[in-house]
């Protein structure tokens, strides 16, 4: 229990300035909501929605492969040889990028925006620069620049949209300010976002300038083959969580302006669905690093087996946090235009789907320690098929209902295959059954209380069901793991 204990703490130290970062990220996001109607937040939501695909190719798994690595050979020779090799392909590709910013931006259909697209570019290039200075304070074990590093970028970001978006317009007559153009609108995000990356590397100097122009390309090839199916996995993975967003416009069928308008919604409506994604991430931050390094003991796929069930208890509680108070979040996107709320009925659908993912990312340590990427990379290319037919056959008929319910039968799949070949490959001792148990229960608890909200006994009531229900679940789970939480909370093994 103790090596448990010690994740629980990499995770508060690692993934507290994550989750930080991305729920004033959120809060930011809610901000846009209340000054931009859903068309004009539909544009930015596929500017976004490009970003995380070009992130996967920039990087193409290196940070992953940092940690797997690291344990393999001399620590300075890897960081100098991925740095090298990060900032010439991040160099060429913002080149590109930038190059043929007016097809992108028609790909986008946001033609006439190619400013757009070369903002878009520069954030890419600032992020991935700070990918492997990140990966080496978390492997060094410095969490607090980590935290403060993190923080401050997002709060550098959120001052320059507040200077933008509230502080110019009010001086726009000002001789000063004679650069402000306000109708350049949601770019302004992009400028901000663009600025914030900036800064990071400004806060990440002493890592940035750590690295010396060695490169050792032996370690650089084996790398690669490490990394190459990580890049496959990340792209599935980018398929099967921003592909909707991506191609709504081309899928629906929709007038042009009503397209943007249920892309709005739609976003909007997944960022608080992303509530969850803030916890499954923060633990991610810290398990990754662990789980290589538990590896090497002998009892690491029982400890594996704990990790799951805790996840899992914790997946549930959060899941019923968002789920049973959806009202309280209908407050926070409709300031701007109550067409918001329309949405909320995707937000469970999305949220139990992204702790299927959650799930999965626990159960996918068995390819990666096994060096069978490929089999990962199939697994999520199999989802991405999934997610692409699901996306195109029912957004027609359904909208963002028909592709929320996509997202879930996908992260479905890719958990219940993942278990099953994992199972094969490097048999960890999950208790199957009791995760699944934790699932139904969380999922019948919010059954309950959606069938109670539907007779509409008053918001009081219904937020007094909600905390019912959510003390039933803790006090369950915690009565059936009773003797692990004790001997966690005493550090016993």
């Amino acid at each position: 229990m103790g090596s448990i204990k010690k994740l629980a703490g990499q995770t508060i130290w690692y993934g507290l300035p994550t989750i930080t970062a991305r729920f004033l990220g959120f809060i930011l996001q809610l901000f846009f909501t209340s000054i931009f109607s859903p068309d004009e937040f539909g544009v930015i939501t596929q500017v976004y929605a490009a970003i995380p695909f070009l992130n996967i190719l920039f990087t193409y798994g290196l940070e992953t492969s940092y940690f797997r690595f690291v344990q393999l050979t001399d620590k300075t020779k890897l960081y100098n040889t991925l740095c090298i090799s990060l900032f010439v392909s991040t160099t060429v590709l913002t080149v590109l990028i930038i190059a043929g910013a007016r097809p992108l931006a028609d790909f986008l259909e946001i033609s006439g925006r190619e400013d757009y697209v070369v903002y878009m570019a520069w954030i890419i290039f600032f992020d991935t620069l700070a990918t492997l200075p990140f990966a080496r304070l978390r492997q060094e074990g410095r969490p607090r620049k980590y935290a403060l590093v993190k923080v401050l970028t997002i709060i550098t970001q959120i001052l320059f949209t507040i200077f933008f978006l509230i502080i110019c317009p009010k001086f726009a007559g000002n001789p000063l300010f004679s650069w402000y153009n306000a109708s350049f609108g949601v770019g302004y995000i992009l400028i901000a976002n663009m600025l914030g990356s900036f800064f990071a590397l400004v806060f990440l100097y002493r890592e940035v300038t750590a690295f010396r122009w060695l490169f050792d390309k032996q370690l650089w090839n084996d790398v690669m083959r490490y990394s190459m199916p990580l890049v496959i996995v990340g792209f599935g993975g980018m398929i099967n969580e921003m592909l909707s967003r991506l191609v709504y416009t081309k899928v629906s069928t929709l007038p042009a302006e009503e397209k943007l308008t249920e892309l709005g919604i739609f976003g909007a409506n997944y960022k608080l669905a992303m509530l969850i994604t803030i916890f499954i991430q923060a633990f991610r931050m810290g398990a990754e690093p662990f789980f290589f390094n538990q590896s090497k003991n002998e009892d690491s796929r029982f400890t594996y087996a704990r990790v799951m069930k805790f996840f899992t208890i914790a997946s549930g509680a959060v899941f019923l946090v968002v789920a049973l108070f959806l009202d309280v979040w209908k407050v926070l996107i409709t300031r701007k235009d109550p067409v918001y709320a329309e949405g909320l009925n995707i937000v469970p659908i999305l949220t139990m789907g992204t702790v299927f993912l959650g799930i999965y990312y626990n159960l996918s340590i068995w390819y990666k320690l096994t060096n069978r990427n490929m089999t990962g990379a199939y697994i999520t290319l199999a989802g991405a098929a999934i997610t692409i037919l699901l996306n195109i056959w029912w957004i027609p008929y359904f909208g963002y209902t028909g592709s929320a319910w996509a997202t879930f039968i996908c992260y479905a799949f890719m958990m219940m295959v993942s278990y099953l070949l994992g199972q094969k490959y490097y048999p960890v001792p999950y208790d199957a059954k009791r995760v699944l148990f934790f699932l139904l229960l969380a999922s019948g608890i919010y059954i309950v209380h959606h069938y109670i909200r539907s007779l509409q006994p008053g918001i009081w009531t219904v937020h007094a069901c909600g905390l019912v229900g959510l003390g039933i679940y803790m006090a369950v789970t915690g009565w059936m793991e009773r003797g692990d939480f004790r001997r966690l909370l005493l550090r016993k093994p």
